[in-house]
């Protein structure tokens, strides 16, 4: 599994680059979630999910946009978990905090 190259966009942390996209919902509607790999080779791609409803959600229901901040947060809590994003393997799941939606820089 990879993530597809259309309509993603790269990111630097801690000095190692990542592609990363917003995966696709039906109707728009669910947990907003992404996929994140490394960009330089093929190895296990982490599937992080929100709790919260996409932000163009039909309900009204608030949720944050995807930001850069946002997803190097979701890259070095799965680093903590044990995601190695070098080495070949199923995805790895990560579900997201929500403190980690409202989180912002120092």
């Amino acid at each position: 599994m990879t993530v597809v190259k259309k309509r993603s966009r790269l990111i630097t942390v801690d000095g190692v680059v990542y592609r990363w996209r917003v995966r696709r919902r039906p109707a728009h509607q669910g947990p907003l979630s992404f996929a994140i790999e490394r960009a330089d080779r093929r190895g296990t791609v982490l599937i992080a999910t929100a709790p919260d409803t996409r932000p163009t959600d039909w309900m009204g229901t608030a949720a944050p946009p995807a930001v850069p901040l946002m997803v190097a947060a979701m890259i070095r809590e799965a680093h903590g978990q044990g995601w190695r994003p070098e080495t070949p393997g199923p995805a790895f799941p990560l579900t997201v905090h929500p403190e980690m939606w409202t989180t912002t820089p120092t």
